[in-house]
């Protein structure tokens, strides 16, 4: 596991998609492994939440339905044999991250799972800090101003769409490491 005082070279940029206002209705889960600033690794899962309904206006926003998941597995069957082994220790990149670590921690205390030592970084915050005079700072706002084309409330793009502002920001700045950025902009990890 990445010490407190190691650089980050490598960092997972993670997103939930939920069914309801619940934080434990958790329906889809995307992580993307980046070294160096690049995807070298992607993981993707529609998860069963504990209560088979998902709000229609969340599924106007997301596009996931009941009959999606309703054979998928829960957050407790991927837990230890896909999502933690995949994470590996290593610090999480989420725009918004307070709702997304928010969302991990009750699916991880909903299902009785040990809360592991992980730590945060917000994107949101890190692009509110490089580029203070943009007028939107939501995912799609971002996106749509550095020309990446993604889909929107796909929890794989959205990690994939977060980890890449993360590199562009560390382009602006010449940064080797998340370590290094996040002391550029005066940022730190949050524990979980």
């Amino acid at each position: 596991m990445n010490t407190p005082n190691s650089r980050w070279d490598d960092f997972i940029a993670i997103d939930f998609e939920t069914a309801t206002r619940a934080k434990e209705s958790a329906v889809s889960i995307g992580l993307v492994q980046f070294r160096n600033f690049k995807p070298i690794a992607s993981f993707y899962s529609l998860i069963r939440p504990p209560r088979l309904y998902i709000r229609p206006d969340f599924t106007e926003i997301h596009g996931l339905t009941l009959d999606d998941v309703k054979h998928a597995p829960t957050f407790g069957e991927i837990w230890d044999r896909a999502i933690n082994p995949f994470i590996n220790g290593l610090p999480l990149a989420a725009h918004h991250a307070r709702f997304d670590m928010g969302i991990l921690k009750a699916v991880l205390e909903w299902y009785g799972l040990e809360i592991p030592e992980l730590r945060y970084f917000c994107t949101c915050t890190l692009a509110r800090r490089i580029w203070p005079d943009f007028g939107s700072y939501s995912l799609g706002s971002l996106a749509e101003k550095f020309g990446i084309v993604y889909d929107a409330h796909n929890a794989l793009d959205d990690a994939m769409t977060c980890g890449k502002l993360v590199r562009l920001a560390a382009d602006k700045f010449g940064c080797v490491s998340v370590g290094d950025l996040l002391d550029v902009v005066d940022m730190k990890m949050n524990d979980i």
